[in-house]
């Protein structure tokens, strides 16, 4: 399993909206994409207007091809995109050990 690790800023007063948005977002178009397992999302508590999405992908390939050279990426985009402050950093991740 591979964790995507996406650093999203967005603008000041936009949290709920923004909330709304990636629910949408995860629920009507990441969710079918092939190879994906799930999701956390985080906000931020010292800066409100910073949030971390955790994906969890079967593989990299899932994520980097499949999902990023599809028309989903596109959609995905539309939805969350307008709220992006600047581009997310995004970064991933193996398991290396974890409790039971």
């Amino acid at each position: 399993m591979i964790l995507e690790l996406a650093d999203i800023r967005i603008p000041p007063g936009q949290n709920a909206a923004f909330e709304e948005a990636i629910a949408r977002g995860l629920k009507t178009v990441i969710h079918q994409v092939k190879g994906f397992q799930g999701y956390k999302v985080n906000r931020g508590i010292e800066n409100p207007e910073r949030y971390v999405l955790q994906i969890f992908w079967d593989t990299l390939e899932d994520h980097t091809v499949g999902f990023r050279q599809s028309p989903a990426f596109a959609q995905w985009r539309a939805i969350v995109g307008p709220f992006f402050a600047a581009p997310p950093v995004v970064e991933h991740f193996e398991l290396v050990t974890k409790s039971a």
